[in-house]
């Protein structure tokens, strides 16, 4: 029997795993999304929340306090759920300084993951079936 010492461990398909898929200026990857946005904000998050499978009025709670609680809890639940590093003290500051921004880089990176993951993947698991039908369609 030979042994073979492996002199290159094998890369992840995924690029860049870690990181948010676009950062958190670039809305231009997306313009049907930034102007929903731009001009009806409370609604895009509504439906971004409910692509995620929360309750959709969720983010209805964020005109309540300084820092938004919906905001935060999604930014923290894709982080976690796709790995992103980053941390909570990232998450408030990204909520409360830069909002719209905010929600439109967690609806560019569902959208993404959820592309991805209807490629890698013949079957689709019930955890990706609310997200797989966003491929290339706005939240609406």
């Amino acid at each position: 029997m030979s042994r073979q010492v492996v002199q290159v461990q094998p890369q992840s398909t995924h690029q860049d795993a870690g990181q948010w898929s676009t950062g958190l200026c670039e809305c231009y990857k997306d313009m049907g999304d930034c102007c929903f946005a731009m001009c009806c904000l409370p609604v895009f998050t509504c439906k971004v929340t409910s692509a995620v499978g929360a309750c959709p009025c969720l983010p209805l709670l964020d005109c309540i306090g300084c820092v938004p609680p919906a905001s935060l809890a999604m930014r923290a639940s894709v982080r976690e759920r796709y790995g992103i590093k980053g941390s909570v003290w990232s998450d408030c500051l990204y909520g409360c300084c830069c909002y719209p921004l905010s929600w439109l880089q967690i609806s560019r990176e569902l959208k993404r993951r959820a592309a991805s993951h209807a490629s890698s993947s013949s079957s689709s698991s019930a955890r990706y079936s609310a997200l797989t039908s966003l491929q290339g369609a706005h939240l609406v």
